[in-house]
């Protein structure tokens, strides 16, 4: 006779009835279980929420940074046209207009030996100027406002170009990019000079999205002390010409990369992007034909040499 009492033995079926469900409670509870485990997975394997925005703090640290990286690469950033004088300067920014300074550079021999000053400009025959300038292009505009400018210069300013960007302004065929040209690299006075490839950069770079040159100037101004004006001006115009191209930018060959928020628009393979440099850093001449004696590439062929 079992020993088992009456209440022993229902305990023991209870107990047993629910081994025997034990099973399915787990396999449902595990199917209700499953989508949370999968979208919890989902939820760490998405992208964390976006990369706060940079501050106006952080980007004008990293363009400080990026103006210090291209001191280093270009220690011998200078402006790249032939100039002996404040007037030779003026004349050939006026020329580089819709062409290279390669371009005014051959050209700006014959027309300054045949000009040399404010008034033999001012009296030349348009003509036999248009003849002489003709490579750069726009030639009948430009011989105008050069003789224009030259009249201005000998008539209110004694032949000597102004030192001040309120004159020089008022030149005929004189903006403020061509103004600060000349005040940065003629007077010593601090100036930026706002080209189609400092445009381009600063926005690649994501110091400003601004179009117009003279809203560009003032932010980029607000970022840099005026002592770094000129020279940045230099350094970012090199760098759009070397390796920062419009079409096709040598990302894989920049030495900014790391800084640079537009990173990828160009070709990033390094061996290919080596072989967009131009100008000295891919070994061919530059742009003066009497280059400052530090540049580290070879001067520019003569009109008509190859």
């Amino acid at each position: 006779m079992s020993s088992s009492t009456p209440g022993t033995a229902g305990k023991k079926a209870k107990a047993a009835t629910e081994a025997e469900a034990a099973p399915r409670k787990a396999a449902t509870k595990a199917k209700a279980a499953a989508p949370r485990k999968a979208a919890t997975r989902a939820k760490s394997a998405a992208p964390s929420k976006a990369p706060k925005a940079e501050s106006h703090l952080a980007m004008v640290r990293r363009a400080r940074r990026i103006n210090r990286e291209l001191a280093e690469v270009y220690p011998y950033a200078h402006p790249e046209l032939d100039f002996r004088n404040p007037f030779e300067l003026l004349v050939a920014t006026v020329l580089s207009a819709q062409t290279t300074d390669l371009r005014v550079n051959q050209t700006t021999p014959a027309l300054f030996a045949a000009y040399p000053t404010p008034e033999d400009m001012a009296a030349a025959v348009p003509e036999e100027m248009e003849e002489i300038i003709r490579p750069t292009g726009f030639f009948r505009a430009k011989t105008k406002s050069l003789m224009g400018l030259s009249a201005a210069l000998r008539d209110e300013f004694g032949g000597e170009v102004p030192g001040r960007l309120e004159d020089l302004v008022k030149l005929p065929g004189v903006g403020r990019k061509t103004a600060n040209v000349v005040l940065g690299n003629a007077f010593g006075v601090p100036g930026i000079t706002v080209d189609t490839h400092f445009g381009r950069l600063v926005r690649r770079w994501k110091w400003t999205d601004e179009e117009d040159p003279v809203k560009v100037e003032a932010v980029v101004a607000g970022i840099f002390p005026k002592s770094e004006w000129t020279m940045l001006s230099h350094r970012v115009v090199f760098h759009g010409r070397r390796i920062c191209h419009a079409r096709k930018p040598a990302c894989g060959a920049c030495p900014i990369a790391p800084l640079c928020p537009s990173y990828g628009e160009g070709e990033t393979d390094p061996e290919k992007a080596r072989k967009l440099l131009k100008y000295e850093m891919g070994g061919y001449p530059g742009q003066r034909l009497s280059p400052p004696a530090d540049y580290p590439g070879k001067p520019a062929p003569a009109l008509g040499a190859g």
